[in-house]
């Protein structure tokens, strides 16, 4: 007996988790990264979606492009809207994608609380970063965060998001998940306090073990060095 049933309600645990699902490959897409739906479909039905087919999947993803047109935003070439969408089945793809909150004018701006900044840059890295952030080319010591440099918290997003949960030091995938994201840090290749930019093109998403090893070991400045052979946005600033 079929186990799949196509035409049945999906629940709102299975409808969010094609919606992540698709953001995910939309945000890659949109940054020029490769994505691979046949991979994402595989991913999706070895866990919350096991008693789907392939073909309910590939469907489905079309539904949610069908959602994403009428509400005027991007959805992935791939997917092509589909015709019909049941009013049950829009109604569940718009809440899960209301989930996701719409980050305000506060969220991108810098700051050098460090609890802040991830706040920020952890509901950015949700969204559709479609340009790389132009960051702050020298950041300021803030006095009132314990002489703490202010950073964006959208190139923190945006690099973690490039890096796509693995380290751009060991090419390793991150070593856990914090808040159902990969975890990995942030780090300047050329440190904010000897001058460096907070840009893309100097900020690398490693690993804990990476990151200590850029500050702590005996070979940290051949380890930095090899950054700018192995990641391409990277720009050495004098």
């Amino acid at each position: 007996m079929d186990t799949d049933k196509r035409s049945s309600d999906w629940s709102d645990v299975e409808i969010q988790a094609a919606v992540d699902t698709y953001l995910d490959m939309l945000n890659r897409e949109q940054g020029g990264q490769r994505m691979n739906k046949a991979h994402e479909n595989r991913q999706l039905r070895a866990g919350v979606l096991a008693a789907r087919t392939e073909g309910s999947v590939e469907f489905r993803m079309q539904n949610i492009s069908t959602v994403l047109l009428e509400m005027n935003r991007p959805w992935i070439n791939g997917y092509k809207p589909a015709k019909n969408v049941g009013a049950n089945v829009a109604r569940k793809i718009r809440d899960a994608l209301n989930l996701i909150a719409m980050p305000t004018s506060e969220d991108f701006e810098p700051t050098a609380d460090e609890i802040t900044l991830e706040k920020r840059a952890g509901k950015l890295e949700k969204q559709v970063l479609a340009q790389p952030p132009k960051g702050i080319l020298k950041p300021q010591l803030s006095s009132a965060a314990g002489k703490a440099f202010l950073r964006d918290p959208e190139v923190r997003a945006w690099v973690r998001k490039q890096a796509n949960g693995v380290c751009e030091g060991c090419g390793q995938p991150a070593p856990f998940e914090m808040n159902d994201r990969p975890f990995l840090e942030v780090h300047h290749v050329k440190h904010l306090a000897d001058g460096g930019s907070d840009r893309p093109s100097n900020a690398v998403a490693l690993c804990p073990n990476c990151h200590r090893r850029c500050h702590h070991s005996n070979d940290k400045q051949a380890f930095t060095a090899c950054f700018y052979e192995r990641v391409e946005r990277l720009v050495r600033e004098d």
